[in-house]
């Protein structure tokens, strides 16, 4: 076989650990982000730490002296394994053991070590057929280039249509066919003991490989049934998060990324308080925009209203949205909310809609998003996110935005009130304590206002108009009454949250998690 076909198939295989590399740091950050939180923190250290291990792997590659094509072929078939039981494992151990970070981060540096071993090992093998400039600068190049495949292939295709289960799968089968491609096209250097090894190898590694496809469903979905306590009736993996519904009896519960959104038992004691103040208090809502509220249940008590003529829903995640629109569980929850023809779905980013968008004026802003736990999601939470609400926000319209809890979270929930007062809005802070979530709260605005001017009214709104399941007139004095601040006393150092400065998410992070 010709030098130049030889050199090609190394090069091949470099292109293919490049790959393989730059989407298993994304796997185990996504995995370290869903198991473990904080994914500025966990993307940071698992791509540092990657990176780092590629470099202890090529200081050890230099003890590698001979059989050069053996040890690089072994290393190929032991990347394979690590990558494609990487998720497998983890959900396996985090069904059984809190210390699944350990295992996240032993699987980054297995993966990086590796990988840092075959790149020399290859730039060596490849010695032989091209000089020392075009080699060194050919390999690093098709590492460089398998690495932008890599990013493209997991998010357009890994991620939202794989999901976890099987991307690590396609890896590690990427790996191990390069890996026989380079043995059949340079196997004549080996010895006859060396072909033999690599050869059982090979139909081992392609066995386990076969198996772990076939039993991968059920073992992710095993270890996934372990994190919840009830029944998984049905789970996605989206592009953007992870989304479980689970069922206890008659009633049911969804989760994005492990944490609880919303529960049939008691979830008209979350949407009613996010709803019906903010609409009750606007002078005859018309327009509505709905950032997030894709389980169509906030939607649900807006309908409620016959005034209003136009909602627009912003939420990122058109998995989600889908859900409320067609799933049966949802529907039936959020009564059918989605299909009437006076909403349109809008799925992109909620600050790039408002930044976009400098026509559509509201009555109502009801902000329905995840808790701040993320840089990501505290954007939605910033005095420059807020400063465009307001821009959007009729005269007499008003805006309420769910706040995470006021005890567990008390410095973040007074943050975003803080912030909320920033853009020159008068708040109304709002709390409840739910059956499934514990005690939850809310921030209202208005413009030119009086706090008390706006707790007064709110505190003599009447429900006779309309059906709730739970607020009525005793109801808005419960809600609208705190008492003193018992968890943190002085709030007048607490940071408003700005882009440049995102001190929600820190703060949300450091909750009074250990309080019970």
């Amino acid at each position: 076989m010709k030098q130049w076909n030889k050199s090609t198939g190394l090069k091949v295989a470099v292109f293919a650990t490049g790959l393989s590399g730059i989407v298993a740091e994304y796997i185990l950050s996504t995995l370290a982000t869903y198991f473990l939180g904080n994914s500025v923190f966990q993307w940071t250290m698992i791509v540092s730490i990657m990176m780092f291990s590629m470099g202890i792997g090529s200081r050890m590659s230099k003890m590698i002296r001979k059989s050069l094509l053996q040890n690089f072929l072994f290393i190929e078939f032991a990347l394979s394994l690590a990558v494609s039981f990487s998720s497998m494992l983890v959900y396996t151990v985090a069904s059984f053991s809190e210390s699944v970070g350990v295992l996240i981060y032993f699987m980054c540096i297995l993966v990086g070590f590796l990988i840092g071993m075959e790149i020399p090992l290859v730039i060596r093998i490849n010695d032989t057929y091209e000089s020392l400039k075009t080699n060194v600068s050919s390999v690093m190049e098709k590492d460089y280039y398998g690495s932008l495949a890599g990013g493209v292939f997991f998010a357009f295709i890994g991620l939202p249509i794989l999901g976890l289960t099987y991307t690590p799968f396609v890896l590690g089968m990427v790996n191990f066919f390069v890996a026989i491609l380079v043995f059949f096209m340079i196997r004549k250097e080996c010895s006859h003991i060396e072909r033999t090894r690599i050869g059982y190898s090979g139909v081992a590694i392609a066995m386990i490989l076969i198996a772990g496809i076939l039993f991968a469903k059920p073992i992710m979905l095993f270890g996934e049934q372990r994190r919840y306590k009830d029944k998984i009736v049905f789970e996605q993996q989206s592009k953007y998060q992870k989304i479980v519904i689970t069922q206890w009896k008659k009633d049911f519960w969804l989760f994005i990324n492990g944490n609880e959104q919303l529960s049939t038992l008691d979830e008209a004691m979350y949407h009613e308080v996010l709803v019906h103040p903010a609409m009750k208090l606007a002078q005859n809502p018309q327009d509505i925009l709905i950032m997030g509220g894709g389980d169509g249940c906030a939607l649900r008590e807006v309908w409620k209203y016959h005034s209003v003529q136009h909602v627009d829903m912003v939420d990122l995640d058109p998995a989600m949205t889908n859900l409320g629109k067609e799933h049966p569980i949802m529907v039936k929850m959020n009564e059918g909310s989605m299909k009437d023809p006076r909403l349109s779905i809008h799925n992109e980013d909620g600050y790039t809609f408002l930044s976009e968008n400098n026509k559509s004026y509201y009555d109502v802003i009801l902000i329905d998003l995840p808790d701040p736990k993320t840089v990501e999601l505290g954007r939605l939470y910033t005095y420059e996110f807020y400063k465009m609400c307001l821009r959007h926000l009729r005269k007499h319209g008003t805006i309420i935005t769910q706040a995470g809890s006021p005890y567990y979270t008390t410095q973040a929930f007074w943050c975003i009130n803080k912030t909320f007062k920033a853009v020159g809005l008068e708040t109304l802070p709002l709390h409840n304590h739910l059956i499934t979530l514990g005690e939850w709260g809310w921030i209202l605005g208005m413009r030119k206002e009086a706090t008390s001017t706006i707790k007064e009214r709110a505190e003599s709104i009447s429900f006779n108009d309309i059906e709730t399941q739970w607020m009525d007139k005793e109801a808005m004095k419960h809600i609208s009454s705190f008492g003193k601040i018992f968890f943190t006393k002085d709030t007048s150092s607490i940071k408003i949250n700005k882009i440049d400065d995102p001190n929600l998410y820190q703060l949300y992070l450091k909750g009074n998690w250990d309080l019970y």
